[in-house]
């Protein structure tokens, strides 16, 4: 398998390895936290925040900033691996 150097410019094949490589993981944890909110939710049922079970705010809050930390992370990575396969393009 070929060495990937930071900066150094990628070919078509590897820039779409990476990108399916990425998009794997962030699904991959987007399963996982998905699965584990619900998995531990009734075990959070007993403690109550303002008349709701906690589970509730868990479920409504964090997974929303989290997936929003997920579509972050993939733009911010996306935004690096094309800086690096798309050459630079003068607009004049």
């Amino acid at each position: 398998m070929r060495e990937f150097l930071p900066g150094a410019p990628l070919d078509a094949a590897a820039h779409w390895r990476l990108t399916r490589r990425l998009s794997l993981q962030l699904l991959a944890g987007w399963f996982v936290i998905t699965v584990t909110i619900i998995w531990f939710a009734r075990e959070l049922d007993t403690l109550v925040l303002f008349g709701w079970p906690l589970s509730f705010y868990m479920a409504a809050q964090g997974a929303t900033l989290i997936y929003v930390a997920i579509v972050g992370a993939y733009a911010w990575r996306m935004r690096s691996l094309d800086r690096r396969y798309v050459p630079e393009q003068d607009d004049a």
